[in-house]
């Protein structure tokens, strides 16, 4: 993507009503003013929170939201370019239950309250085979501490990925948690045990991998659930 077009974006991410960014200064020195009051001063209502990280261009939180419009949603991803297209979207298609926020994924605990979300989707997030890149493998130890502060006692994290590798690490990890996971389904099209919202929804390069023969495979899980 050119420079011009980065730069036409975040303009257009400025004049959203759905998008929000804060500042790394304001989360970390608590100036955050929808910290805890997402239902509201943001959606004004009490529907559930349902959060997808690593969002990208939003292709996931956006259909999530009009397959439930009786729940709140929230794409976060640091690279507001990407997530434009989503907030773009959601404008034209008047969706009110759904924002956008661009900040780092490790922040989480300085933009939600304990207790304050109901859901997690990590959709497709890079593997971070390599050893050296693990600290930001998105189911590492460090990130599941993270979502278990902000998810409340009940609430899921949902994992869909075509890594193999990611699908297998993480129900390690949980296995070394004594936690069972909810739903493990290495191959979400041909056994059919996953929810709709993981097999009726696709994104751009999940098709790709699909035509590729790739296997998708879907994880969830609650930190209670032992």
């Amino acid at each position: 993507m050119g420079s011009k077009n980065k730069l036409k974006r975040f303009i257009e991410n400025e004049s959203f009503q759905n998008v929000i960014q804060p500042s790394r200064e304001d989360l970390i020195s608590k100036n955050f003013n929808f910290y805890g009051n997402w239902k509201d001063l943001v959606f004004k209502n009490t529907n559930p929170i349902i959060v997808e990280l690593g969002c990208g261009k939003g292709e996931y939180t956006i259909n999530l939201a009009k397959l439930n419009p009786d729940k709140n949603f929230i794409g976060i991803d640091i690279k507001g370019a990407r997530f434009w297209r989503g907030a773009k979207t959601a404008v034209e298609s008047k969706l009110t239950n759904v924002y956008f926020l661009r900040t780092q994924i490790e922040l989480l605990n300085h933009v939600f309250q304990t207790n304050e979300i109901d859901e997690i989707w990590l959709t497709f997030p890079d593997p971070q085979i390599k050893f050296q890149r693990q600290k930001h493998r998105l189911t590492n130890p460090d990130f599941l501490k993270l979502y278990n502060n902000v998810l409340k006692s009940d609430g899921i994290v949902h994992l869909k990925t075509d890594s193999e590798f990611l699908h297998g690490y993480t129900l390690g990890l949980l296995e070394g948690m004594c936690i069972k996971p909810l739903n493990s389904n290495h191959d979400i099209y041909k056994n059919r045990n996953a929810p709709d919202e993981a097999v009726n929804i696709q994104t751009y390069y999940e098709s790709i991998y699909l035509k590729d023969d790739k296997k998708i495979s879907y994880l969830s899980f609650n930190f209670n659930e032992q």
